[in-house]
């Protein structure tokens, strides 16, 4: 089924076609990515006024919104030209004004005839301590009282739209709603409690009372779950396709890992030992391995990633390793040396850098497979990189790297297995909400000898203070890290501060004792400063965040952050892991601008008691939104109208076991319920799965 069914045409029409809705609403609309009454079902109210009748306004609270049946009086304009219009009226207590500005008296007069029953219903308000009811919203005859609706509906509006506008608009759209064949597994729809799809439709765009506004009534948790089911169907087709394009089952006794782990001065953590079982376990499988290992700062995950490598060249083919930069890309050269010699296995670096005849060199070895294991960078991509029989590829910090760029890597070998290693601890529902066609490895134990970091916050004021100790600390031989604050999302901006504070130490510490690296700098003079620090002329690095992703200086064991209150919890977390790298005991100074705002202070006080990366992530879940923690722009997150990421994260788990089941049980969708779930699929846009199904 490559084409639209029949059955949802009308959601799909212009949004023209709905009454109500001429030119200049369909632009207002538009800028709220409202294109089709489609876009309506899913954009539901956010909250409701109830317009109940009451007996008396006596009792309530301004600026509540209330309706009453009163008697009316004595009209009274006013004297200067544009005043208020005043109506007095009485209800079954008290007496009140109605007030109106700009007002035609004829009207009013018509409208409200002194001596007869009207409802009003409005916003009261406390004026010289009697109560007024201003321009009220609706005004009708007793017997009427039924057309003023009991719960009043309140969408999202933009410039240029009225709420009467939208209203009428969208009750038309869930008018055109057809009876939808379900998709929802039964026993989980009858265990949740939750209506059938054209119901909840229909219940969530007509409220009855706040309760139903609430992200867990059973109409609005319906939806949510039909949009998290629908990406996560997305997802699982994809994995789906992925493992249908056979892999090569790379077998391995484990001899090889032996030998480098008997040269390591501690044993792996369990957490690291069943990260490498469940990959070996993979690589053994004939289908092709895609796989996250997500591990906190120092967590090991290198260690981890390498057992991968050897496990490859143990079964006869090579891996390769990639790293965001050529300094990562080193550290990982000199941080795996040791290890391979120890296996005996040859390991080479392949950088940018490499020009002429050491290049050639270089790629005829790989090409013949004397190089077994390669590290490198993006240079790695290039065409005329070739390897004998590349089995496995090693993606080090995933969001440098988008899913095109895993595919164009995965085309260099047969089919090489693929294990992604991210350092950003990421909430669950969001890892599953990015890399649900993945398998994930969680590494969420310290291993044996990384040293606990003493976070302490500063205010700005004591800066003369912390510098003073950083002269001694450098006096000492210890190396610091300085992190500049963001400035308004300017890297132009950010470069001046960080000069600013780089010439301010370079005069408190002296001269060839700072140094300098920002994200304006040419890469061959970042790496310059990042290598004198690493091997130590310099003692103090002042930076932006870009030291935030991999740098290892394990004699560094002082990290400075201006303005902290500046940074998100999970770059703080980040920054933070650069030091506890060695013996020598750490500390992280937040240095802050007072007063913190509550935010602020929730996220400092948190870094402050916590260095669980998983506790810290989910914390910043809460606090920033989906959005913001991995930065939507750039994560490929998808933008979800009714579903709730951070609140509805258990939903999102039980949507990906569905899914997958679902399509285990009828992987081309055919069964009643399969053809359903295409509907759905084409309900909520999911191009990319709907080609998946016309191609398979």
């Amino acid at each position: 089924m490559s084409t639209r069914p029949p059955v949802l045409f009308p959601l799909f029409a212009e949004i023209e076609t709905l009454p109500g809705v001429g030119p200049k609403a369909a632009q207002a609309l538009e800028q709220m990515r409202i294109t089709k009454p489609r876009d309506l079902l899913v954009t539901l109210p956010h909250s409701g006024i109830n317009r109940a009748l009451r007996k008396t306004l006596k009792g309530s609270e301004p600026p509540e919104v209330v309706t009453v049946e009163v008697t009316i009086g004595a009209h009274r304009a006013s004297a200067r030209r544009g005043g208020p219009y005043k109506v007095t009226v009485e209800d079954a207590e008290i007496a009140f004004d109605l007030v109106f500005f700009r007002a035609h008296g004829d009207y009013l007069k018509s409208q409200l005839p002194t001596g007869q029953k009207r409802v009003v219903s409005g916003k009261v308000e406390l004026f010289d301590g009697l109560y007024q009811m201003v321009h009220p919203e609706h005004i009708v005859r007793p017997e009427e009282a039924g057309e003023i609706p009991l719960f009043e509906a309140i969408y999202p509006l933009t410039s240029g739209l009225t709420l009467r506008t939208m209203t009428k608009a969208a009750q038309a759209a869930v008018e055109r709603a057809p009876e939808l064949s379900e998709w929802i597994d039964p026993a989980l729809a009858k265990q949740e409690g939750w209506p059938d799809w054209h119901s909840a439709v229909a219940q969530a765009h007509a409220p009855k009372s706040a309760a139903d506004l609430s992200a867990e009534a059973p109409a609005r948790r319906r939806l949510a779950y039909d949009e998290l089911f629908a990406h996560q169907l997305t997802l699982a087709l994809a994995r789906a396709a992925q493992r249908q394009r056979p892999g090569v089952a790379s077998k391995t006794s484990g001899v090889l890992m032996e030998k480098v782990l008997k040269q390591l001065p501690f044993r792996p953590t369990s957490a690291q030992t069943r990260a490498m079982a469940e990959i070996a376990g993979d690589m053994g499988a004939p289908i092709r391995m895609n796989r996250l290992l997500q591990g906190d700062v120092g967590a090991g995950k290198t260690l981890v990633a390498f057992a991968a490598l050897v496990g490859a060249v143990e079964a006869g083919g090579q891996g390769v390793m990639m790293a965001p930069t050529e300094i990562l890309a080193r550290q990982h050269l000199e941080g795996l040396r040791p290890l391979a010699e120890a296996a005996g296995v040859v390991l080479e670096l392949l950088t940018g850098r490499d020009k002429g005849k050491e290049r050639a060199a270089k790629l005829a070895a790989l090409a013949s497979g004397k190089i077994q294991i390669l590290v490198g960078t993006h240079a790695v991509f290039q065409k005329d990189v070739v390897f004998r029989d590349l089995r496995l590829t090693v993606i080090d910090e995933q969001h440098r790297f988008g899913v095109a760029q895993r595919m164009e890597l995965s085309a260099k070998g047969a089919a090489p297995d693929v294990l992604v290693m991210t350092a950003t601890p990421i909430p669950r529902s969001l890892s599953l909400a990015q890399y649900g066609d993945m398998e994930v490895s969680i590494l969420d134990e310290k291993p044996p000898g990384r040293q606990p970091i003493t976070t302490a916050l500063v205010p700005v004021a004591r800066m003369d203070e912390i510098t003073e100790r950083l002269r001694k600390a450098v006096e000492e031989g210890r190396q610091a890290y300085w992190v500049c604050p963001l400035v308004e999302e300017s890297e132009v901006m950010d470069m001046t501060a960080a000069e600013e504070r780089f010439k301010r130490l370079r005069a408190a510490l002296g001269e060839g004792v700072v140094g300098l690296v920002h994200g304006q700098m040419p890469p061959a003079e970042k790496d310059a400063a990042m290598a004198r620090f690493v091997a130590g002329e310099t003692s103090v690095l002042v930076a932006t965040t870009v030291i935030e992703v991999g740098v290892d200086v394990p004699n560094a064991s002082i990290m400075v952050i201006e303005r902290a209150e500046t940074f998100g919890l999970a770059q703080l977390h980040q920054l933070r892991g650069r030091v506890g790298r060695g013996t020598a005991a750490s500390t992280c100074l937040l240095l802050y601008q007072p007063p913190l705002s509550e935010n602020g202070q929730r996220r400092l006080s948190i870094l402050r008691e916590s260095e669980d990366g998983f506790r810290i992530a989910e914390e910043d879940l809460e606090m920033r939104g989906a959005g913001d923690v991995i930065g939507t722009a750039q994560s490929g997150l998808p933008r979800f109208r009714v579903a709730d990421m951070e609140r509805q994260a258990g939903l999102m788990s039980i949507a990906q076991s569905d899914a997958r089941k679902l399509l285990h049980d009828d992987p081309d969708l055919t069964t009643e319920r399969g053809q359903a779930a295409r509907v759905l699929l084409w309900l909520l846009e999911q191009d990319k799965a709907i080609r998946l199904i016309s191609v398979g």
